[in-house]
């Protein structure tokens, strides 16, 4: 099948819609999910009603509605039921699998990518991902060998429900509130705009951004990118807000911005929340991801917890959390992680968090991260890079007499610095991440590893 390679990344399907995206492979990818993830079953579960359901949703998108009604049809066709929750943001269609335990669930959206893109996140039984090691290389294989049954070839039933009631008592079971507070919410027209109405309808005062789910984007819906927080820091200042949170598309990740208009790193945040899980949960483990700042793990073990550094990526912490029974759980790039909801990723979740935390304090949330602003960070950096693995090994050489470790890539630990390069999954790209006591260190540090891994990429 032209451009299929091209569309299974590691974690997910996606890429242009009318592409290498159509109707045609949405119907495959329901189909060949369907095989899949039945197959995973034990003989018992088999057995299950609900087991032999798949759920399925989709995001804002104008592509989003056709590639759904595209992939229902595949899911039934295979003798899988099919629950339609329609329009949603990605946790709550990992609610649904684990409340309605179905043996999966799959989500069309292309998360943070401009409106021409589509795709698809597909999970299997109690939300776990399927990536390309855990499924979706399966699933690619069937979808080659499978031919589009004419309409109306159904073998199972479709329902469509609606899970907002119990999404939201879900999601509120975070939320404590002390004092009212005002906040400022960019949806970036993506599916937090659905969903904060129908969550948080009550509480603290929201003042909506970029709330309509048209399709169109008011600026891109990737919160990562500095200059995409850009209206939610001037919407905080001239609303004189306690703080401000930017979404992504699908509602999964946020950002999060302090009552002067300043950006708060996710790992700062991870470490800010780590303590209000921990002190309910004293002696628990908390996971973060390796690019983290070492205040992560310096605030964790301080709580009273035991801090679990972890490769990069949605999988991998997932797992973490489930085989070290972790509490809670945060990565760079804004996904938070959380055992009572499955140990799954949510925006919904992390700012209830937030809100508790920030609203059980009389401290500014400048004031409650200034202490953690203790080391100087690089920010993630990007090289082009033909031997992505001989640089590494570049690097390890370079800085041989430091403590190695290739859980992710190669990171190289110093006592007052340290730094890790590891692969894109997707690209011909080194990530550098370069953390150290002090700016001028952390700059000469930076230089020193410019020398060996070229000119960064332009964002």
């Amino acid at each position: 099948m032209p451009g299929i390679d091209e569309v299974f990344k590691a974690y997910d399907v996606r890429g242009i819609y009318g592409g290498d995206i159509t109707e045609d492979l949405a119907w495959k990818i329901g189909h060949a999910s369907a095989q899949f993830l039945r197959s995973m079953l034990s003989g018992y579960e088999r057995g299950q009603s609900s087991m032999n359901h798949l759920v399925v949703g989709r995001d804002m998108r104008p592509s989003s509605e056709s590639l759904v009604s595209a992939l229902t049809e595949g899911i039934t066709a295979s003798g899988v039921g099919c629950i339609d929750l329609g329009m949603i943001d990605t946790p709550m269609l990992y609610f649904a699998i684990n409340h309605l335990q179905t043996c999966g669930g799959i989500m069309v959206t292309a998360s943070h990518n401009p409106v021409e893109y589509n795709g698809f996140k597909i999970s299997a039984s109690k939300a776990k991902p399927v990536g390309i090691t855990t499924g979706l290389k399966e699933i690619k294989r069937i979808v080659r060998s499978l031919r589009r049954m004419p309409l109306g070839a159904s073998l199972a039933p479709k329902e469509t429900i609606d899970l907002w009631s119990e999404y939201k008592k879900h999601a509120l079971r975070f939320l404590r509130i002390d004092r009212r507070l005002k906040v400022v919410v960019d949806a970036s027209n993506g599916m937090g705009g659905m969903m904060i109405p129908k969550v948080f309808s009550a509480g603290h005062e929201i003042v909506p951004l970029n709330f309509k789910t048209d399709g169109k984007f008011a600026h891109p819906p990737n919160p990562l990118v500095e200059a995409n927080l850009s209206m939610t820091k001037k919407a905080v200042i001239e609303n004189n807000a306690h703080m401000g949170i930017c979404m992504d598309g699908d509602g999964d990740r946020c950002m999060f911005v302090d009552e002067k208009g300043q950006t708060v790193p996710c790992d700062l945040m991870t470490a800010l929340m780590a303590t209000r899980f921990l002190d309910d949960n004293p002696g628990s483990v908390v996971v973060y991801d390796l690019r983290s700042s070492r205040v992560v793990p310096e605030e964790i073990r301080a709580a009273g917890g035991v801090p679990r550094r972890e490769r990069v990526g949605h999988a991998f912490m997932k797992k973490a959390l489930a085989d070290s029974k972790a509490v809670f759980g945060g990565e760079l790039s804004g996904h938070f992680y959380f055992r009572d909801n499955y140990n799954c990723d949510s925006g919904a979740i992390a700012f209830a968090t937030a809100l508790t935390i920030l609203s059980s304090q009389k401290k500014a949330l400048s004031r409650l991260i200034a202490p953690l602003r203790r080391y100087v960070q690089s920010g993630e950096i990007n090289f082009e890079v033909e031997d992505k693995q001989g640089k590494m090994d570049e690097v390890a050489e370079k800085f041989a007499d430091a403590e190695v470790d290739r859980l992710d890539g190669v990171t190289c630990q110093y006592e007052d610095w340290w730094c890790n390069v590891r692969p894109s999954n997707t690209e011909p790209l080194l990530r550098l991440n370069v953390e150290a006591s002090n700016q001028t260190q952390m700059k000469a540090k930076l230089r020193l590893l410019k020398t060996i891994l070229g000119k960064p990429v332009k964002q």
